[in-house]
């Protein structure tokens, strides 16, 4: 289970329609688990770059993404999140998707603009296995 705030989820929501027709993306971090290793909350959402400009695939802009983990470790969290939109298919990782991820700790939250309402839909990609899991909005 990945659990957001509410705060959370309407910004990376409202990134995926504010910048439609491109795919959009972002970072999620909170505080780390008790192992050390990134948690499954959520607390703050760092909007990022797509510097590939696609409505297909997307790249966090490097310096983006360096500011947002310096951002993190000053709050002694981690990023547990990778967050990008679907234009015009499901919410569910593509095997472009499967082959960027980044960690086996992180979530991987894919909103769809497919259908009139945004469906935001959160998944482990472990090996290259997808696991679907229930995005909680707390």
């Amino acid at each position: 289970m990945f659990e957001v705030t509410r705060e959370v989820y309407n910004q990376l929501v409202g990134l995926s329609l504010d910048e439609y027709p491109l795919e959009a993306c972002g970072l999620v971090a909170g505080p780390c688990a008790a192992d050390g290793r990134p948690g499954n909350i959520g607390r703050v959402f760092y909007p990022c770059h797509n510097d590939d400009q696609s409505a297909r695939v997307y790249t966090v802009n490097p310096k983006d993404f360096m500011h947002a983990e310096m951002d993190a470790e000053d709050r002694d969290w981690e990023i547990n999140c990778v967050v990008h939109s679907h234009t015009h298919s499901e919410p569910y990782p593509s095997p472009t998707d499967v082959a960027a991820a980044v960690s086996a700790d992180w979530h991987y939250v894919i909103v769809s603009l497919k259908r009139d309402a945004p469906e935001a839909r959160s998944y482990r990609i472990v090996d290259g296995e997808i696991v679907s899991e229930p995005l909680v909005v707390i």
